[in-house]
This record gives C-alpha cells, structure tokens and sequence, in this order.
C-alpha cells in the first residue's frame, strides 16, 4: 500500500514541502495538513502500518526519523531534536517507541 492510496497526493507535497527547511517540523501542523486529522481511525492505522518500515508494530525512534520520506521519497530526513519530539508526543507509555494505538 502506497501514501497516495490514503492522502491526496497535493496535500503531501504541501505538507512535506511546507517543512523542507532544518528544524521547521512541526508534527501538530503537519498531520493536519496532509489530512490525517480528518481520517477515520482504520485510515490512520494505514499510515502507521506504512510508516512501520520493520512492521514491528511499533514506530522506533530511527523509523521516525525518516518519516518524511515515509510519506513522499523527495522528504528530508528530521533532525535529532524533531525525531526526538515526535516520539515524545507519540510514545505514551515511556517505551521509546509508538505503538499503533
């Protein structure tokens, strides 16, 4: 399954695009921008699904850094400081990884 089979291909490119710049990631922004906000639940469970590149179950702390490309191959790769505030946002129960639920 490909990014494009459950976000609008233009809300990507915006999104990913909107973030190019070092250190400008904002999670909050981002997701609503490229429209997970406005997906049903089994919708964002896709997403995760594709972003788990190991398909542990789990998204880790390296996945995450990588999860611009995760949603488009021309996205940057994140800094330690954004990875490391998206897992904080992410991980609720302090295991240094995000679960899908």
């Amino acid at each position: 399954m490909a990014m494009t089979d459950v976000l609008s291909a233009e809300d990507i490119k915006k999104a990913v695009g909107a973030f190019s710049a070092a250190e400008s990631f904002n999670y909050k922004k981002f997701f609503e921008m490229v429209g997970l906000k406005k997906k049903s639940p089994e919708d964002v469970k896709k997403v995760f699904h594709i972003l788990d590149k190991d398909q542990s179950g789990f998204i880790e702390e390296e996945e995450l850094k990588f999860v611009l490309k995760g949603f488009t191959p021309d996205g940057r790769d994140l800094s330690d400081k954004e990875t490391k505030a998206l897992l904080a946002a992410g991980d609720k129960d302090g295991d240094g990884k995000i679960g899908a639920d």
